[in-house]
């Protein structure tokens, strides 16, 4: 089983580690928090939902109702309404057009057709699919064909994301590149 390190709660990691839903979870929610926090709100959800990430029983939810799981404190997200009803919305196009599973989004065809199906997941654009593609790639064992070349940059060998995280050196070889690259936009805008 893969294991993963990207939050500093075992309980967290081991939920990502063995919950295709749950990853991609994390990853919608990664955005304008710490990755730390985002990656731990799928474990969040499941224990205030009795125990399991179950993403029949999030789309089942009204919206509202789901949002205030969210919401409670401390909060699954800095913008627990939006990424609320965003994180419900993609477990409805799982339950609808994935029969619940994830894995069923990445299970055939080649990188571009994966990233082209991540691309239209709520809350999921060109780079962060492409970032979840290098993720499925290097952490999952991923075999579609092409897989790197669709995740860009994000497939090569390096510190550039959430996909190259293995420990705690690993973590701060991607913050540090991601500041520096933060850097360099501002010099150059």
């Amino acid at each position: 089983m893969t294991v993963f390190h990207l939050t500093g709660d075992p309980e967290a990691d081991s939920l990502l580690a063995r919950d295709d839903n749950a990853l991609l979870a994390g990853m919608c929610l990664d955005q304008q928090i710490p990755m730390e926090k985002a990656f731990s709100g799928p474990a969040v959800i499941a224990r205030r939902m009795g125990g399991q990430f179950d993403v029949s029983a999030i789309a089942a939810l009204p919206v509202d109702d789901f949002v205030a799981i969210c919401a409670q404190k401390p909060a699954v997200h800095r913008f627990p309404g939006s990424m609320g009803k965003r994180l419900h919305q993609l477990c409805v196009v799982l339950v609808d057009e994935y029969d619940g599973q994830a894995s069923e989004i990445w299970g055939s065809g080649t990188g571009r057709e994966v990233l082209a199906r991540v691309e239209k997941l709520p809350g999921f654009g060109e780079q962060k699919a492409r970032i979840f593609l290098a993720l499925l790639g290097k952490r999952r064992g991923l075999e579609a064909p092409g897989w790197r070349e669709a995740a860009g940059d994000y497939g090569q060998d390096g510190y550039r994301s959430v996909a190259d995280i293995v420990d705690a050196d690993s973590l701060r070889l991607v913050r540090e590149a991601k500041k520096a690259a933060k850097a360099a936009t501002r010099q150059g805008a």
